[in-house]
């Protein structure tokens, strides 16, 4: 699986340096106050990328280190409360006592008859 997933980027890699080469002109960017600028289209591609994906990937991390400290402190609090519920209460004498117990049923003197063994003639 490992080798499937280095074939997939080497070929992405490839892809993208074909059409960076491909597409190597200039692109004029029209920035505020009347500013030009002048770059490359692979580069404002690039940055159109890195624009969309930084973000929801700062948000991803940072929801999960939450996460993780929420989980941590949840199970800090378990840990902290397992040995209080695993160690027995004081005893007390109940307050009935437990009856006799019931002694178990005597087998009568009935048996059924035997099974017949063979065909009856």
């Amino acid at each position: 699986m490992q080798f499937l997933r280095t074939l997939f980027w080497v070929v992405l890699a490839v892809i993208a340096v074909i059409f960076a080469t491909k597409n190597w002109t200039t692109s004029q960017v029209n920035l505020w106050g009347g500013i030009v600028a002048d770059v490359k289209l692979p580069v404002l591609l690039l940055i159109a990328y890195l624009i969309g994906v930084v973000p929801p990937t700062i948000l991803y991390h940072a929801s999960r280190w939450h996460l993780r400290r929420r989980l941590d402190a949840a199970e800090r609090t378990i840990a902290e409360l397992r040995p209080a519920a695993a160690t027995p209460a004081a005893t007390r004498e109940p307050l009935f006592p437990d009856p006799d117990p019931i002694d178990p049923p005597m087998p009568t003197a009935y048996s059924p008859p035997p099974l017949a063994s063979g065909p009856s003639a």
